[in-house]
């Protein structure tokens, strides 16, 4: 069973979109309201796109800033100290910012702005983004919350964001929140 969630949806909807290789289904729900405020009990991991030029300022990260300094803190110096770690597009880091909460900064879009190759949006470093944070969303036994990851500034589109969730989130069963503002 699979349904494909509407760009905007009105109301809160919970749509079946994922099956695990056993045969569990997981869900994806989407609700208007603020991501940094995950409405729901246990683990959670609040997962967002970062770029691979060391800038943050703009779009949903100033939200992540405005509650924690941590996330943009550990972003900023693992960028700054990227030739010794694996700071690049499809690298994955937690940061915890309470004791049952994560941030996961996701570099998954090259450079700010649009050029002659299109949007910054990097749909396969998404994707290796997405794989390494449902491993880690198992371990935690989290549930995952985020924006429309993708599709703000770095240019994506959710009807080829979702299948990466889809794909990995999902098919790990992972639960997912997706928070339209």
């Amino acid at each position: 069973m699979r349904a494909s969630l509407p760009e905007r949806p009105g109301k809160r909807e919970r749509v079946v979109t994922g099956r695990a290789q056993n045969g569990a289904v997981s869900t994806l729900t989407v609700i208007k309201g603020d991501a940094t405020s995950p409405q729901a009990k246990g683990p959670k991991v609040i997962a967002h796109v970062c770029n691979d030029a060391g800038g943050w300022g703009k779009g949903f990260v100033l939200a992540i800033s405005r509650r924690w300094p941590e996330p943009e803190r550990d972003y900023r110096r693992w960028h700054r100290e990227r030739a010794g770690n694996d700071f690049g597009l499809g690298a994955l880091r937690l940061v915890q910012v309470l004791p049952d909460t994560w941030v996961a900064n996701m570099v998954g879009q090259r450079g700010t702005r649009r050029g002659s190759s299109g949007p910054p949006v990097r749909y396969e470093a998404i994707e290796a983004c997405l794989a390494k944070l449902a491993v880690e969303a198992r371990r935690l036994e989290a549930s995952v919350h985020m924006p429309r990851i993708g599709c703000g500034l770095s240019g994506g589109r959710w009807d080829r964001i979702e299948p990466l969730v889809t794909r990995t989130l999902l098919a790990a069963r992972v639960p997912v929140t997706v928070y339209d503002f």
